[in-house]
């Protein structure tokens, strides 16, 4: 099979389950910036140390991008796991596991630090677009709000493995406002 096809050269792309829609979409704007978030993570990945469950959220991702690429009611959505409530329980846990090992947080802080965290940070950005991508679909009751859901638990999942990574390093998150 051929990697191009030709067939988006008119600014369309197709729906899984059917259906072209323009490439600039809500719904292709949507889990584009899921697809972004998912390549920042695997800059983060491949960091020194990396949290092995980052690979486990891309997987995740990618469930979240199917789920959104399909809209209801296409002849392949029995194809598509969806978003349930457990993939968000799953990544509460996971929150609450590295959190444990997290000082406390008494202000806001800067994103950067090592790499590794700076890259973290940088996919929880992402992750944010991705998420309030999805809120204009889930507005328009073309997306489920589990989608919303699970983004707002890996944008957070992500802050909390930033400031792991950091403390693996040794490097101390820089409080804003900086007195330096």
């Amino acid at each position: 099979m051929r990697l191009y096809t030709r067939s988006g050269d008119d600014g369309t792309t197709g729906l899984f389950g059917g259906g072209r829609v323009a490439k600039d979409d809500p719904r292709i704007e949507a889990f584009g910036a899921v697809d972004e978030c998912n390549a920042a993570l695997g800059v983060a990945l491949a960091c020194p140390g990396a949290d092995p469950r980052i690979a486990d959220l891309q997987g995740l991702l990618l469930q979240v991008g199917s789920d959104l690429a399909t809209p209801t009611g296409t002849p392949h959505e029995d194809k598509v796991i969806r978003i349930g409530e457990e993939d968000a329980a799953t990544l509460e846990a996971w929150i609450d596991e590295v959190e444990a090992g997290n000082g406390e947080l008494s202000t806001f802080i800067l994103p950067g630090g090592s790499p590794a965290a700076a890259h973290l940070h940088m996919a929880r950005a992402v992750c944010r677009r991705a998420e309030r991508r999805v809120a204009t679909l889930v507005e328009a009751n073309l997306a489920s709000p589990q989608t919303l859901v699970l983004l707002n638990r890996a944008s957070d999942l992500l802050f909390a493995m930033a400031r792991a990574a950091n403390a693996a390093a040794g490097v101390v998150d820089r409080p804003w406002p900086s007195d330096a």
